[in-house]
């Protein structure tokens, strides 16, 4: 593995949220002047390569892979493509989640699902289904998602009120303490008293 390659994972997982220089630093263990000709040397390459859809975006101090403007019209074009031929079982799943808990950080939705959504984050905007909303108040102020007007409009519905009531799909968790209720505490205090008098 080189540094830029390192570098282009680091930044493809992290998807449309990027990295800082201090995050890339950190994760690579290597001094952020030597970070920045890594990032430039990758700059470079993705702006030389023809066979390279891709580009490195600085945005508020924030390095993010995006795709060449070149390809704006191809996207978009990609972007009007039927959506209940076009949304996978993942996208769905991610826009269910951002239905049910918005404001909700792509990190919050990957660790609901225990996997990376960045893609899946990307196509819901493409789509006009998600939004961001700001920034939440926490280290490295990651983006907040929330559902669009036009999401409504695709479920049928007038307002996130007329969704169904997510208590009742909502996943139950199966960890217990053995103290939850009184009947298991006087059944565990009656064992002790048997193994005592034995």
């Amino acid at each position: 593995m080189t540094p830029l390659s390192k570098i282009e994972a680091l930044l493809f997982v992290a998807g449309e949220d990027g990295l800082s220089l201090r995050q890339l630093a950190t994760l690579l263990d290597i001094p952020v002047t030597a970070l920045l000709q890594q990032l430039e040397k990758m700059a470079q390459k993705y702006e030389r390569d023809d066979n390279s859809a891709l580009s490195l975006l600085e945005s508020s101090k924030t390095y993010k892979l995006v795709t060449k403007k070149d390809y704006a019209d191809l996207l978009r074009q990609y972007s009007k493509t039927p959506i209940n031929q076009s949304l996978s079982r993942a996208s769905l799943e991610v826009l269910s989640i951002i239905a049910y808990k918005q404001p909700i950080t792509r990190i919050e939705v990957d660790n609901i699902r225990g996997v990376n959504s960045s893609s899946a984050i990307s196509k819901l905007q493409a789509f006009d289904l998600i939004q961001e909303a700001g920034k939440k108040e926490v280290l490295g102020r990651p983006n907040l998602y929330v559902t669009s007007d036009y999401f409504l409009d695709y479920m049928g519905i007038n307002s996130l009120e007329e969704l169904p009531d997510a208590s009742s799909i909502e996943l139950k968790d199966e960890e217990f303490t053995l103290f939850d209720n009184k009947e298991n505490e006087e059944q565990i205090s009656e064992n002790v008293k048997e193994e005592n008098e034995n």
